[in-house]
């Protein structure tokens, strides 16, 4: 019920735009001395029809459009548009100019007069990672990942101008037709210390490369609720409220690097070397992979049969050093560990010997810190990176973190918690609520179609793997929401921004730098504004202002069916002192009638074919 409510409210929205920006047309027609014969909103048949002042009112059936038919917009008998006295083209070129403007100026004031409202209000509450330039998971297989850049590192600049988040520099990339530099800090959370960066990224033939740039922003994992009664973290000791901030021996910055830690072939072990205790990750491998000499299988089939472990041994896991009995190592086939290293613990549980750590080998555990703070007030926008920084309680997480596995553990110290371990479990495994599992897996046979529809055989073939592996990922099996903020631009800059992303849109749309399949038509537009709706009043104004200040942008360029033709038009006939011809302008406005008829059916496609797949 409540998804027809927003959609009618969002009919209603766009209704009203184009309501007000035809009633500037009129309004402003009616003062020069324009005869209007009809006033429509939206197209088609005449739902209701009704006469004011001589002009005939109606509202039809196709709510995306809307106009205002002043007499001599056409050649009428004989007589050419510029002859009719009380006729659009019988007045001066000022006149019609003015007319013209009209429309899109009242939604310029619109969009103007609602980012005030919006600002008087408070601004809009939005999720912190739509402004943050924190990077939240880093693509290992991407160029800036090569070049160093780690999840928690900092965005600071985009071709020398401070970025405004992640998703910003995103669409900037998106409209960019040069090469790029992108500049910030690498942070290491431990120490505190911060080292810059720049990366120079070179022009790309497609816009779409952008998209390649493989990260996404920050976000908070604050823990709502559990996804399952059988949720691997119900006995963990988790609160709500509680915010993941540390996990097997990482600091976590999203849930896409999160999902990534837990599913890392490695374990956390907690070794004594010589004096010191130290939390090191290691490969976590079948032994069938592992390259040990027949005596060394000789003696974990041993340690196998002590720890009473069923099973061939060649399908356990194990970490690629040898060990004594007694958990020492004795050769070491990776780099993690050094010679005379002792193994203590396996992901939090203490260990004597190998048959134990063997053991523990056997299942994927996860060492949660979280912070337990009170409820953070909303911050603004503009401090949010540098109060997300500051929130790991890096000093609190370092005294647990150097206490796992052994004798003087320490649970918690100030705002941070550990969690009891973690026995993680794949998404079969979760006993999900009927509803959610009939979503989830309507969402991976949509995902399923898709990929299977890609022309590309070997990446359809890798992405069909990927989502197959995906129904097998280790999960904790709980809901984490993120922090909002406080989004409160001056209306100006409001304006201002919304402005500059819609012209360099359309620039690079009639450049060929932008896909016209990339745009958004009324389908696409009724449906952003429903579900604005659902999000709160203001983000709807938001929406709103967006949708007006876009509409008065493309009436005001100069394609002849449209205010800004009218006003190329006037401009000509300024400068030539000549009336344009009836015919003469049918030759220039059909042909664009034609395009933007044809161009309307193809968004509409495009937005329809989004639509549809979301539900097939």
């Amino acid at each position: 019920m409540e998804s027809i409510i927003y959609l009618f409210l969002a009919l209603l929205g766009l209704g009203f735009l184009i309501f007000i920006h035809e009633l500037g047309h009129y309004v402003v027609a009616r003062r020069v001395g324009m005869k209007v014969e009809v006033f429509s909103i939206g197209f088609g048949k005449p739902i209701r029809t009704w006469e004011i002042q001589g002009v005939k009112w109606q509202l039809c059936y196709l709510p995306f459009g809307g106009f205002v038919k002043i007499a001599g917009m056409e050649k009428k008998g004989s007589l050419e548009p510029h002859e009719i006295a009380e006729g659009f083209y019988g007045k001066t070129p000022w006149a019609r100019i003015k007319v013209a403007l009209a429309g899109p100026v009242v939604n310029f004031a619109f969009a103007l007069i609602v980012f005030t409202i919006i600002w008087l209000a408070g601004g809009q509450e939005k999720p912190f990672q739509q402004f943050t330039n924190v990077v939240g998971f880093v693509d290992p297989s991407s160029a800036l990942y090569e070049d160093g850049l780690r999840p928690g590192d900092e965005i600071t600049s985009f071709d020398h101008k401070p970025t405004d988040g992640i998703p910003k520099l995103y669409m900037d990339l998106f409209l960019r037709e040069k090469a790029s530099q992108i500049a910030g800090k690498k942070i290491d959370y431990s120490s505190g210390s911060e080292t810059s960066f720049t990366y120079e990224m070179p022009a790309q033939a497609k816009s779409t490369d952008a998209l390649n740039l493989g990260i996404s922003p920050a976000s908070y994992l604050i823990f709502s609720d559990f996804t399952s009664p059988n949720s691997p973290m119900q006995k963990s000791g988790i609160q709500k409220g509680d915010r993941i901030l540390w996990v097997n021996g990482s600091y976590v910055f999203s849930n896409q690097q999160l999902a990534t830690l837990l599913n890392e072939e490695k374990t956390v072990l907690t070794v004594q070397r010589g004096s010191e205790t130290l939390l090191i990750r290691v490969p976590r491998m079948s032994i069938a992979s592992i390259d040990f000499d027949a005596q060394e299988r000789s003696e974990l089939e041993d340690w196998q049969n002590e720890a009473q472990i069923s099973g061939k041994i060649s399908q356990l896991y194990f970490i690629p050093f040898r060990l004594s009995h007694e958990g020492t190592v004795e050769r070491s086939l990776a780099q993690d560990l050094h010679e005379g290293d002792r193994i203590i613990a396996v992901e939090g549980t203490p260990t004597q010997n190998t048959e134990q750590i063997l053991q523990q080998l056997q299942e994927r555990k996860a060492l949660v810190i979280v912070a337990r703070d009170p409820a953070p007030s909303i911050p603004s926008w503009k401090n949010a990176d540098n109060l997300f920084i500051s929130s790991f309680h890096s000093e609190d997480v370092q005294k647990i973190a150097t206490t796992i596995g052994t004798e003087r553990l320490q649970t918690n110290s100030d705002h941070a918690v550990l969690l009891s371990p973690v026995t993680l479990k794949t998404f079969e495994q979760l006993t999900l609520d009927p509803k959610m599992r009939v979503e989830v897996t309507r969402e991976y046979e949509t995902q399923k179609k898709t990929i299977e529809k890609m022309e590309n055989v070997q990446e359809r073939e890798n992405q069909l793997r990927l989502l197959e592996e995906s129904q097998k990922r280790l999960m904790l099996g709980v809901t984490l929401t993120s922090q909002m903020v406080a989004y409160n631009p001056s209306p100006a800059r409001l304006f201002a921004d919304t402005f500059d992303q819609t012209w360099r849109t359309l620039s690079n749309l009639f450049t060929g730098f932008v896909s016209p399949k990339n745009l958004t038509g009324p389908v696409g537009i009724v449906q952003t504004l429903q579900m604005s709706w659902a999000s709160g009043v203001k983000t709807a104004l938001f929406w709103l202002g967006f949708v007006s200040l876009n509409l008065a942008i493309l009436n005001l360029l100069p394609i002849p069916v449209l205010d800004g033709g009218h006003i190329l038009f006037a401009g000509i006939e300024t400068v030539t002192r000549k009336p344009i011809r009836a015919r003469t302008m049918e030759k220039l406005i059909i042909p664009f009638v034609i395009l933007m008829i044809g161009l309307f059916i193809y968004i509409t496609y495009n937005d329809l074919s989004r639509l549809l797949h979301r539900f097939f």
